[in-house]
C-alpha cells in the first residue's frame, strides 16, 4: 500500500489510526487546543483587537503553556526561528535594495510607461498587476513574485491614490494561482508525499490552471471597476489626502532625483543579474540579495554619510517587515513543536464519515484552501494528504486524483493569506497593509480561484465527479 511509509506517524489499521485510550484522549485534547489557537489568532487579528506581532508570539506561548509543553517552549521557539531565518535575511536585504532603486529612479520608467498605458483608469492599472504578477510568479517563487511586483507597482499605486489593500490582493491572487507550476512547493510536496510524479498531478490541471487564470483577470477587472467607481466618487480634496496616505506605507521612498545615465544603465544591469541569478538560484537567495545590496549601496553612495542616511531612511521598514516574519517563526516552531499541528492533522482525517469516501476529491478541493489558514504547507502535504488517499483508496479513488485536489488551493492560492507562511509577511509588510484586513478583502476572490478550477477540473476529468 503506498501510504505505508506514513504508518510510523499515523499507525493505523486500514485507514484509520489506532489509539490506545490515553493516547487518544491526549490526542483529541492537543488537537483541540492547536484549533482553538489558530481561531484565536484569526479572530484577534482580524478583528484588530491586537497587533498580528503580539498575537503570533503570545498565543502559542500560551497554549503551549496550557498543553504542559513550558520547558519545551525555548527550543520549540529557537527551532522555528532558525527555521525562517534565511527568509528574515532575505527580505531585510531585499527592501533595502528595492527601496535605494526606487530611491534612484529605477523604475521611472517603468511606473511612466505604465501611466500612459493606463491613462490614469484603475482597471487598467488593476488588471496589468495581475499579468505582471502571473508572468512574474512563473518561477514559483511567492517571496521574489512580492518583492518584484510590489517594488515595481507601489509607486504607480500611490501616485493615482489607489487603496494598497488593491495591490495586496490582487498580487496575492496571482501569484497564489502561479504556485500551482510543477516547480512550485505544494505540487512538490504533492508529488513526493504520494509517491507520484509531478506531470501526473499538473497535466489533467492545465485546463483549470487556464480557467484560474481567465478567473484572476476578471476579478482584477471587478476589483478595479470598484477602485474607479471609489476614486471617483471622492471629492479633490479628499483623493490628495487618499494619494498622501498612500505613499506613506512601507517600501514607498520618495524618488529624489534623476541619476547620472551611466549610474542608471548600472542600477538596471545590476537588479537584471539579480533577478536571473534568483530564477537560476546560483547562490541561496539571502546571499544573492546581501551582496547585491552591497554593491548596489557602494556605487549609488559611496559617503560614509549617504551610506548611512539611506540606511536609517528605510530602517522602519525592515524592522517592521523581519519582525512579522520571525514571530511566525516563533508561531509555526511552537504548533509544531507541541504536535498540535499533527494531531490537528489527524482529527481533521478521523472525522471523516465513510458515507463521503466517494466524494473526496471534491471535498479536499473546496477544503483545500481554507485549510492553508490551518496547517503549514508540511503539516498538510506529509501528514493530511497520505491519510485523505489512503482513505480515498479504500472508495476506488486514485492518489493523483487526491493530490490534484490538494493543490487547487492548499498554499496555492491560499498561500498568501495564511498567517503559516512568511511569504505573506512579506507581501503585507511591503505594501503596508494589515493581515486582517488583506484577508477580509480578498478571501473571497481566492476561494472563488479554488472554485472556479474545481469545476473546471470536474468538467474536464482531472477530478471524479
Amino acid at each position: 500500500m503506498r501510504v505505508r511509509c506514513w504508518t510510523r506517524i499515523f499507525p493505523r489499521s486500514d485507514t484509520r489510526r489506532q489509539h490506545r485510550p490515553d493516547e487518544e484522549v491526549g490526542g483529541i485534547m492537543l488537537a483541540a487546543l492547536g484549533f482553538c489557537t489558530i481561531g484565536a489568532f484569526l479572530l484577534l487579528t482580524m478583528t484588530k483587537r491586537v497587533s498580528v506581532l503580539v498575537a503570533l508570539v503570545l498565543l502559542p506561548v500560551v497554549a503551549a503553556l496550557v498543553g504542559g509543553h513550558g520547558d519545551d517552549i525555548g527550543p520549540m521557539a529557537l527551532d522555528g526561528l532558525t527555521k525562517v531565518a534565511p527568509t528574515g535575511i532575505m527580505i531585510a536585504f531585499a527592501v533595502l535594495y528595492f527601496s535605494l532603486m526606487i530611491d534612484a529612479g529605477l523604475f521611472e520608467p517603468l511606473i511612466r510607461a505604465i501611466l500612459r498605458a493606463a491613462q490614469g483608469d484603475p482597471v487598467r492599472i488593476a488588471v496589468g498587476t495581475a499579468v505582471l504578477t502571473i508572468c512574474v510568479a512563473l518561477d514559483g517563487d511567492g517571496a521574489s513574485t512580492f518583492l518584484i511586483t510590489v517594488s515595481a507597482l507601489l509607486p504607480v499605486y500611490r501616485r493615482l491614490g489607489m487603496s494598497r489593500l488593491v495591490l495586496a490582493g490582487i498580487v496575492a491572487l496571482g501569484a497564489g494561482l502561479m504556485n500551482l507550476v510543477p516547480w512550485g512547493g505544494p505540487t512538490a510536496r504533492a508529488a513526493a508525499a504520494l509517491k507520484l510524479d509531478t506531470s501526473d498531478i499538473i497535466t489533467p490541471l492545465l485546463p483549470a490552471l487556464g480557467a484560474g487564470i481567465v478567473w484572476v483577470l476578471l476579478a482584477a477587472y471587478l476589483i478595479g471597476r470598484r477602485e474607479r467607481t471609489r476614486l471617483g466618487n471622492l471629492a479633490p480634496e479628499e483623493r490628495a489626502e487618499a494619494t498622501a496616505a498612500v505613499g506613506d506605507g512601507p517600501g514607498t521612498p520618495r524618488v529624489t532625483a534623476t541619476p547620472p545615465r551611466a549610474l542608471a544603465v548600472f542600477n538596471l544591469l545590476l537588479t537584471v543579474a539579480l533577478l536571473v541569478c534568483l530564477v537560476l538560484e546560483t547562490m541561496p537567495l539571502p546571499v544573492l540579495f546581501v551582496v547585491a545590496f552591497v554593491i548596489a549601496l557602494l556605487v549609488n553612495h559611496p559617503r560614509w554619510e549617504d551610506q548611512q542616511a539611506l540606511l536609517e531612511k528605510h530602517s522602519k521598514s525592515v524592522v517592521l517587515v523581519t519582525a512579522m516574519i520571525f514571530a511566525a517563526g516563533v508561531f509555526t516552531g511552537v504548533l509544531t513543536g507541541t504536535g498540535m499541528i499533527g494531531q490537528m492533522a489527524e482529527a481533521m482525517v478521523e472525522v471523516l464519515p465513510d458515507s463521503v469516501g466517494g466524494h473526496l476529491p471534491v471535498i479536499v478541493a473546496v477544503t483545500s484552501m481554507p485549510l492553508s489558514l490551518v496547517f503549514t504547507p508540511d503539516a498538510y502535504y506529509f501528514g493530511v494528504l497520505p491519510v485523505l488517499a489512503g482513505t480515498a483508496e479504500a472508495f476506488g479513488t486514485g492518489h493523483a486524483e487526491i493530490a490534484r485536489a490538494a493543490v487547487l488551493g492548499q498554499m496555492t492560492t491560499g498561500f498568501p493569506l495564511s498567517p503559516l507562511t512568511a511569504a505573506t509577511f512579506i507581501l503585507i509588510g511591503l505594501t503596508g497593509v494589515q493581515l486582517g484586513e488583506h484577508q477580509r478583502f480578498i478571501f473571497r476572490w481566492a476561494f472563488g480561484t479554488t472554485l472556479v478550477m474545481t469545476a473546471t477540473a470536474l468538467a474536464t476529468g482531472a477530478l471524479p465527479l
